[in-house]
């Protein structure tokens, strides 16, 4: 069993901690200033050793993997030349990395948090043991609430038992649900929060993206068919820039998963081990949080100040201290560039303030 964690992604809601130049999954976002990418590395570990990690990156951060995972070898850490999102990344992991085609792949991103460690591995053997019957496999959060800021997995409710944990098929793939729509799939006790986290031999995401996603899958079998790798943290960057330009622009979801499904070729291991994206400013202080207090933390000579706050976060990484007095339901993050101050509902609206920073060509992105 081998793993390959997608560590591409720009992390705009995050921002102006997460910026080009350093973006989510390089931050020290966890407790014991842990970066997302180093937990992700560690909490496969004994199920899968550092050496059998993959990291599939954007190739100008191949320098940031490998000062924050010196555990995983430089040859394992892959580069794209830009994003293509993940249909692109997961299919240039499978025909790049050479491994038997029988082994079993897990992918899974490199922004996210969990709480029960164990019993994500867990999760992790119970899927290799249903994927090595060949079935595509992703993992399903229980929801604990109607969210509407994740798609949904619905199973069909016939169980089957791998690893002493019961696994279903996929009956199809639902896209971030209407508050309405939420609501009618947790009642169904059948639906589950797509984590993005997905088990399968390396045959079969092969032959799958073959199948339903030929215009992403040939081109990149092709390269790397007639392109040796160099051994290099960030191979093969931009030498494949020119294919990597024309491939559509797509999730693997999309690409693999919803079609696979619709065959009924894909199952769910359900899990309920403390899982997070981090997906907002509000996500890590929820994550973070013990009882509705405050969630400060520091970067260098920082300091933060805090009285009386309720379901607060106080970020200061600005190299000054930051007071705040009988404050709730406020994000407060500083930066040397920039401060923000949003209230923790609105907190997914972070993107309208990048939005507007990309249309005036802003140095703060």
């Amino acid at each position: 069993m081998y793993a390959v964690i997608m560590a591409g992604g720009g992390g705009t809601r995050l921002w102006p901690l997460s910026r080009s130049r350093r973006p989510k999954p390089f931050l020290p976002l966890l407790e014991g200033d842990r970066t997302l990418l180093e937990a992700g590395v560690s909490r496969l570990s004994p199920l899968i050793a550092p050496e059998d990690v993959y990291i599939v990156t954007d190739t100008r951060y191949a320098p940031l993997v490998r000062e924050v995972a010196p555990q995983v070898p430089a040859a394992n850490i892959i580069g794209e030349p830009f994003g293509r999102n993940t249909a692109a990344a997961v299919a240039l992991m499978a025909h790049a990395i050479d491994r038997p085609a029988d082994e079993i792949m897990v992918v899974l991103p490199a922004d996210q948090a969990v709480q029960d460690e164990a019993g994500f591995r867990d999760a992790l053997a119970a899927a290799a043991d249903r994927a090595a019957e060949g079935d595509l496999v992703t993992l399903g959060v229980e929801p604990t609430e109607p969210s509407t800021g994740y798609g949904y997995v619905r199973s069909t409710g016939e169980a089957a038992e791998h690893g002493g944990r019961p696994t279903y098929r996929v009956e199809r793939f639902e896209e971030k649900p209407t508050p309405e729509r939420a609501r009618e799939l947790i009642a169904s006790r059948s639906a589950y929060w797509n984590a993005g986290i997905f088990v399968w031999q390396r045959s079969a995401a092969i032959a799958g993206l073959e199948s339903y996603s030929a215009d992403i899958s040939d081109p990149i079998r092709d390269w790397c068919a007639t392109s040796a790798p160099s051994g290099e943290a960030g191979w093969p960057g931009e030498a494949m820039a020119e294919t990597y330009q024309d491939l559509r622009d797509t999730s693997i979801d999309y690409a693999l998963l919803e079609p696979a499904s619709l065959e009924a070729k894909v199952a769910v291991v359900p899990i309920s081990v403390g899982w997070s994206d981090l997906g907002s400013w509000s996500a890590l202080r929820d994550q973070r949080a013990a009882d509705g207090g405050a969630v400060l933390s520091t970067e260098g000579e920082s300091r933060v100040i805090d009285i009386d706050g309720r379901d607060v976060l106080v970020h200061a990484a600005g190299g000054r201290t930051v007071a705040t007095v009988g404050l709730e339901g406020i994000i407060v993050v500083d930066t040397p560039e920039a401060l923000l101050v949003i209230s923790a509902d609105a907190a997914q609206d972070v993107k309208k303030v990048v939005n507007q920073l990309k249309d005036e060509e802003s140095e703060l992105l």
